[in-house]
C-alpha cells in the first residue's frame, strides 16, 4: 500500500495544464497593460529631453550675443555655428585659443542630439524645416533655433 500511496502523491505534485494557461493569460494580461505604458513614458521623456536641449541652446546663443556685441552665432565669414558654440571665440566672433586675450566661451561642450533623429547636426534657413535632414535648424537672420525632424509637427514650433 505505500507504493501506491507514493505514486499518487508523485503525480499530484506538478501544475496541471489549466493551472499554467490561467498563468499565462493573466501575464498576458499584465503585459497589454504595462507594455504601453512604459511606450508613451518613453516618448515623453524624449519629449522633455528636446524642450531642454531646445532651452539651454537657445539661452547659450543669447550669451553669445550679449557677448559678442549683438551678432548671433556663425555669421562671422569662415565660423559656423558649431565652431562658434564650441570654440573659444574673440568679440569678433573668430575662433581662437583658451589662452587668447579676451577669450569667450566655449557656450555648449557639443551639438546635443535631437532625440527624435538622433542627429546632432545644425541646418540653416535654406532647408525645409521639419524634412529630418537635420538635428536642428538656425536661422541666423531670425535668431531661431528649432529642431527638424519629423516625428511630430509640434517639435519645430516649441
Amino acid at each position: 500500500m505505500g507504493d501506491i500511496e507514493m505514486r499518487t502523491n508523485k503525480k499530484n505534485s506538478g501544475f496541471t495544464l489549466v493551472e499554467i494557461l490561467i498563468v499565462v493569460v493573466i501575464l498576458g494580461i499584465l503585459a497589454a497593460i504595462v507594455i504601453p505604458q512604459f511606450t508613451q513614458a518613453s516618448t515623453e521623456a524624449r519629449e522633455n529631453s528636446l524642450k531642454a536641449n531646445l532651452q539651454t541652446i537657445r539661452s547659450q546663443i543669447e550669451l553669445y550675443k550679449i557677448q559678442h556685441n549683438d551678432d548671433v552665432p556663425g555669421t562671422f565669414t569662415g565660423v559656423d555655428f558649431e565652431d562658434a558654440m564650441t570654440d573659444y571665440t574673440l568679440v569678433t566672433g573668430a575662433t581662437c585659443l583658451s589662452t587668447a586675450a579676451n577669450a569667450l566661451g566655449p557656450y555648449l561642450q557639443s551639438i546635443p542630439e535631437n532625440p527624435f533623429n538622433l542627429l546632432n547636426s545644425v541646418g540653416d534657413a535654406t532647408g525645409t524645416l521639419g524634412d529630418n535632414s537635420d538635428g536642428w535648424q538656425y536661422d541666423t537672420a531670425e535668431n531661431d533655433f528649432r529642431a527638424d525632424d519629423n516625428v511630430d509637427a509640434a517639435h519645430i514650433t516649441w
